[in-house]
């Protein structure tokens, strides 16, 4: 397995003679792409993967992998792929406002009698791995190259395939013995996954719904900092929005600052003067040194947070996965779970022969887009409605926030079950409605408690409010997951 083992270079594959046939041509090798074709290359299924560029990405999140999502990596056979990367175990979270602090412990396994636990790494270490993962799976190409189109039959209703050139320092060779530099070529397969990311370039092709932006996360690397919960990812309730830290390596931990609306500039020196006045200040006290080291020394860098509900093609042939079907805000560090989880539930719907009946797996698909929802419509109703608490600066969403801060801070399953949730653990969107109504009832107790009896009249029209402000949080997102 890769952390034992020598991989093969990635650079090593022949390129495919032009009009090369595969039983599953995947674009875009990620998370979900290099986990599927590792996956479904051992089911004796002919995979070809491709990349625009193999070398290792540098992202400043997908870096904090969910027990869910861990509990995934193991069921596909893949979690040697945290080894010999500097993971570093997870077993909860620290949420903190101002100097009030609260630990979230993961929950217990029941089959273990141990915590659940969950990783966290640099997110380009871990995608070479699965990449080494995929190129040592038998049956399974992986060729760096860019895809430009996707090829449709004479109807033009049916995927065939896509064509690709390659880069123009290509080294390797065609069959033909020809170099491949600027040469364009034609792959065939009865099923084309495209899982090309957040920025996908063919998502406009196949699915209708809009990608929205709100917000950017804004990071960079603090050296050797000790965190309020060591081994733990940590939520800083600031104003105007959530902060978030955990540590990605022995010696590293990483920051992302949430930023509302447009985004300062870098150029002008405008977003380094806002974090170090605006965020620094409100950052633990034994943080706000290596905070500001890494701020003078660290190249400040960002990233759109996107939501993007699900939904399905109608193209036969092609299925569109991962970030480029279905995000969801990244504060709750979701988007991996939902991806290995993803793999799992495919690998077992579609184990049969993708080659002999397409509209067969078509149907498989539309049953996956829905058994998906067990577990991403959790995950995506959860990170949305918490972004918006968390964030949001009307005083009925203050309300809310602090109302959530204090349900957790009563412990027992006011803890346990958001955090069942927010893990990956817990798969019922019925928990995720109990426990929200939950803080807006016990915001709505607090603001009672607070008021004098002569307050009373107004407190009961502003709770009504609150009680509103509430549905129209869940609601919407609650319904966007309902739509297919």
């Amino acid at each position: 397995m890769p952390g034992n083992v020598s991989t093969r270079p990635l650079a090593s594959f022949p390129v495919p003679t032009n009009g090369a046939s595969f039983d599953i041509i995947i674009v875009g090798s990620g998370v979900l792409g290099s986990a599927f074709a590792a996956t479904f290359g051992k089911q004796g299924k002919r995979i070809l993967l491709l990349e625009r560029d193999l070398s290792e990405p540098d992202r400043i999140v997908g870096e904090l992998l969910q027990p869910g999502g861990y509990k995934a990596l193991k069921q596909l056979g893949l979690e040697d792929c945290l080894e010999d990367i500097d993971a570093i175990p997870t077993y909860g979270y620290g949420v903190i406002r101002g100097s009030e602090t609260v630990h979230i412990p993961y929950l217990d396994d029941p089959e273990t009698g141990k915590k659940y636990e969950g990783r966290s790494f640099h997110h380009g270490r871990f995608i070479q791995k699965l990449r080494g993962a995929a190129s040592m799976t038998p049956n399974v190409t992986i060729v760096e190259a860019t895809v430009n189109e996707i090829l449709r039959d004479a109807d033009g209703v049916r995927v065939t395939g896509v064509s690709c050139t390659f880069k123009k320092d290509a080294s390797v060779s065609t069959d033909s013995g020809e170099a491949p530099a600027s040469v364009s070529v034609s792959y065939h397969a009865p099923l084309t996954v495209i899982a090309d990311g957040c920025f996908s370039k063919f998502r406009k092709q196949l699915i209708q719904k809009p990608v929205s932006t709100t917000s950017h996360f804004v990071g960079f690397v603090m050296k050797n900092v000790v965190l309020p919960f060591p081994n733990h990812g940590h939520v800083l309730l600031a104003s105007p929005s959530p902060i978030l830290m955990y540590q990605i390596g022995t010696n590293d931990t990483r920051i992302l600052v949430d930023i509302p609306g447009k985004l300062p500039s870098a150029g002008s020196g405008a977003l380094r003067s806002y974090l170090e006045n605006a965020v620094r200040p409100q950052l633990p006290e034994e943080v706000q040194k290596p905070f500001m080291t890494a701020l003078e020394t660290e190249r400040l860098r960002s990233m759109p947070n996107s939501f993007l509900p699900p939904s399905t093609s109608s193209d036969l042939g092609v299925i569109l996965l991962g970030d480029a079907m279905n995000m969801r805000h990244p504060l709750t560090g979701g988007g991996m779970t939902v991806a290995l989880n993803d793999v799992v539930y495919l690998r077992d719907m579609l184990d049969g022969d993708v080659t002999k009946d397409q509209e067969e797996t078509m149907v498989q698909m539309e049953m996956f887009f829905w058994k998906r929802k067990e577990l991403s419509g959790v995950i995506n109703v959860l990170a949305q409605a918490l972004y918006a608490l968390f964030s949001g600066a009307d005083e009925n969403l203050i309300e809310l926030r602090d109302g959530c801060f204090s349900y957790f801070k009563m412990g027992g399953e006011c803890i346990n079950g958001p955090v069942g949730l927010l893990s990956g653990i817990t798969r019922r969107r019925m928990v995720l409605v109990y426990h929200f109504y939950a803080v807006a009832l016990h915001s709505i107790w607090l603001m009672f408690h607070r008021a004098t009896w002569a307050e009373v009249p107004k407190t009961f029209f502003k709770a009504m409010s609150v009680m509103w402000t509430a549905c129209i949080v869940l609601l919407p997102v609650m319904w966007s997951e309902c739509k297919a």
